[in-house]
């Protein structure tokens, strides 16, 4: 079986972590990739769950929210009373 390179561009913090995990479960980082490319033409799919996040949790939101709680903490709020809706 022939074999042929495959390049890959990846931040180096990343590489660096990469290498070590893969060398302290006794694998090298060209094995570890063999291993995900096999799986990916066995089960054909990428063999783990690709999703975008909520964006509820996202960092600029976050931030929002914090900042309203902070404001309510400090007085500047409007309290509401609570209006039920009827299931109809």
């Amino acid at each position: 079986m022939a074999l042929s390179t495959l390049t890959a561009r990846v931040d180096e913090n990343d590489k660096v972590d990469f290498d070590s995990f893969c060398s302290s479960v006794g694998l090298t980082a060209s094995a570890a990739i063999n291993i995900y490319v096999k799986t990916v033409l066995r089960e054909r799919r990428i063999p783990f769950e690709i999703k975008q996040e909520d964006p509820f949790y996202s960092a600029e939101n976050q931030a929002y929210i914090l900042k309203s709680v902070k404001e309510l903490r400090a007085g500047k709020g409007t309290v509401h009373e609570l209006i039920e809706a009827d299931d109809e």
